[in-house]
Order: structure tokens, then sequence, then C-alpha cells
């Protein structure tokens, strides 16, 4: 499976159409060696043709890339990022599309200095000179299975239908669906929605309140989310990212035990 979802993949497609001409596409495409696979007519009609077959069974061959070889959906991905702002600024919607979809994939961009790959020198000595770069990073170690959040998403919802956790599930629904198009504030008013829904429907061992009587973990999260509720102002990308990110986490354990006490009954 790749580590990007269709709509990020999309996103990329979309994002490299507007960066190229016919001749750079052609140059590009030659290059990685899937020029056969994507068709005729436009640039953005070649790009739809690349991502779909990216996403088909023959998609993950390896390709050169200048970072080394990698399969053609991280190829795509990592020549997406180079888009210039002006490229940004044509297709505002794509690149918001594009970083959403990565944060559900587990990766963000940070910009990271390198040497220059001209190989041009510093202007004081003869060092290479340092430029700086937007690469792909993973949010969270690729070794640790539990924080996958594709994989998550897919169990969390597997057992929410299982138990006919409808309401939960539509939930979640809705703020992935806004999450990929950006709208953080009604994104974090769904996260809040199912947390609430599925703790409705199931109770979690002593989480609610330590020895103390002080809510621990399960109301602490609940107020992290908002103290004030929802969405009393605009959330941004970073934050609703990570509000997403540990309810994901929490529901997967949470609904894991439930599943496990009802099969025992």
């Amino acid at each position: 499976m790749s580590d990007f979802n269709s709509m990020t993949l999309m996103a990329a497609g979309e994002m490299i159409a507007e960066m190229s001409t016919q001749t750079a596409f052609s140059s590009l495409t030659l290059g990685w060696g899937v020029d056969e696979f994507c068709g005729s007519g436009s640039v953005a009609s070649k790009a739809i043709e690349m991502v779909r077959f990216a996403r088909s069974s023959m998609g993950g061959r390896s390709v050169p890339t200048v970072n080394g070889n990698c399969d053609l959906s991280r190829a795509m991905i990592e020549h997406a990022i180079t888009a210039s702002e002006q490229s940004k600024r044509n297709k505002p919607d794509v690149w918001l599309r594009l970083l959403a979809g990565l944060k559900m994939d587990g990766f963000t961009l940070v910009e990271e200095e390198v040497p220059d790959p001209m190989g041009r020198s510093s202007i004081f000595d003869d060092a290479p000179r340092v430029i700086t770069q937007t690469v792909l990073r993973r949010m969270l170690p690729e070794d640790v299975p539990e924080t996958d959040f594709r994989e998550a998403t897919s169990e969390i919802e597997a057992l929410l239908g299982r138990h006919g956790l409808g309401a939960a599930k539509g939930h979640l629904d809705q703020a992935i669906q806004n999450f990929s198009q950006g709208n953080w504030s009604s994104a974090n008013a769904m996260i809040r929605d199912f947390y609430q829904e599925l703790l409705d429907k199931i109770a979690e061992y002593n989480e609610w309140e330590n020895d103390r009587g002080k809510p621990a973990y399960v109301l602490g999260l609940w107020a992290r989310l908002h103290p004030h509720g929802s969405h009393p102002g605009l959330s941004d990308e970073e934050d609703c990212a990570f509000r997403f990110q540990i309810i994901l986490i929490t529901a997967r354990i949470f609904l894991r035990r439930f599943d496990k006490r009802v099969r025992g009954q």
C-alpha cells in the first residue's frame, strides 16, 4: 500500500500539472519511465492518468529521483512540494488539500538547509553554498504501527460499524471531510462530537478521574479539544491535526478494549 492516500496523490498530480509545461511534464515522466502510462492531451489530463497509474497495482515501481530511487507516489509528492509560490497562489485549494492529505498520511513539510545541488560555493570560502529546501518528513516514527493514522481510521471505522455506532461514525466521516478541505473549525467541532458520542456509548475503566478526584486522561483530553467549546475561534492546521491525531489514537485503543469486552460476553 502506498504511503499516501488518493486525495494526497490527486492534489500532488494537480500541483504538478500547474507547475509544468507540456515539455517539462514529458521530461519528468520520461525520466521516471512512466510516460507511456500518462496518455495524451493536456498536461492536466496526463497528470490524472499518472495519478491513476500510481494508485494501480503496477504503480509501486521504483523510479529515479535526485534523492535516490523511490516509488512513483513518493516521487510525485516530493516533486509537488517544490512548487513555486506563484504556483501555490494559482492553486491555493489544491495546495491546501495536499498539505491536509499529507497530515492525514502522517507527514509534514519542513525547511532544511542543504548544500547547493548545483555545486556552487559560498562567496566567503570554497565550501558548498547552503540553500533552504522544503523536505518531506514523517510526523512520528515509522516503526511504531499504532501511530499510523490511516490504519487507525480504517480500524476505527470497522469497529464502529461492527458495534452499530453509526452516529459516531457519521461525526468521524464529517471530521475527515472537513479536515481534507481545510475547514479547521468545522473539523474541530466534528472531532469533539465524535469523541463525545464515543464516550457516551462506552465506559472506560478508571481513566475518568485519578485517585484525588481530579480529571484524568479522558476529561483532560476533552478539555484539550477546547476549554470553551469546539470552535469559539478559528483553529490553525497544526492544532487541528494534533487534535485529530490524538483522538484517533485514543479512540482506537478504547474501541479495541470495548470490542474485546463485548466479544467476551
